[in-house]
């Protein structure tokens, strides 16, 4: 009976500790494409001379250590910039933009970004700037950024607030493309 009793009172404990939070759930979605590439299409924003437009855009799911994801985004021939998503023990995601130069030394804008307030939603996860952003990049204070994902695409998304920049690449799930070489700074 002792045995009975107290297997009911820590199974409601164990059960609670054994349910995921939707930032849990969005991160192995996404680390469900670990290793694979993507093209992408510009759907919202972007206009002639930005650097975007008319350039083939690549997310590679390239690197996935325990709480750290590095997605790098090449622009054409561009090999710049990486998102870095970092969880916390909170189970809270972080997003960096480390922006690295052909040589593999950081740019003077990196490492601008912002954090999760929250857990999120399972297939969205949103990150307002943080104060390193404010610092660096003040007309950059108010920037949200976004990921969607399901079963079919990812999209990243950023929001100027007070602006009408809106700037969203959608990335197709369903057609692995062929792994690119390293981002600028990193080997193979």
């Amino acid at each position: 009976m002792k045995t009975l009793l107290y297997v009911l009172l820590i199974l409601p404990v164990t059960l609670i500790a054994q349910e995921q939070t939707n930032s849990e759930h969005f991160w192995e979605q996404l680390e469900a494409h670990c290793g694979n590439a993507y093209e992408g299409e510009i759907i919202e924003g972007g206009k002639e001379g930005d650097g975007f437009v008319g350039e083939k855009l690549v997310m590679h799911v390239r690197s996935c250590e325990t709480n750290t994801l590095r997605i790098p985004f090449f622009v054409g021939e561009n090999k710049s910039r990486t998102w870095v998503l970092k969880m916390n023990d909170d189970k809270i995601i972080s997003l960096k933009h480390d922006h690295r130069h052909e040589d593999g030394s950081e740019e003077d804008l990196t490492q601008y970004g912002g954090i999760s307030s929250n857990h999120g939603l399972a297939n969205l996860q949103m990150f307002p700037a943080d104060e390193h952003t404010s610092e660096i990049l003040p007309p950059a204070s108010t920037n949200i950024w976004w990921f969607t994902i399901d079963e079919t695409s990812l999209t990243y998304n950023l929001r100027r607030l007070g602006t009408d920049r809106l700037f969203t690449v959608r990335f197709d799930l369903t057609k692995p493309i062929e792994t690119p070489s390293a981002p600028w700074g990193t080997e193979d």
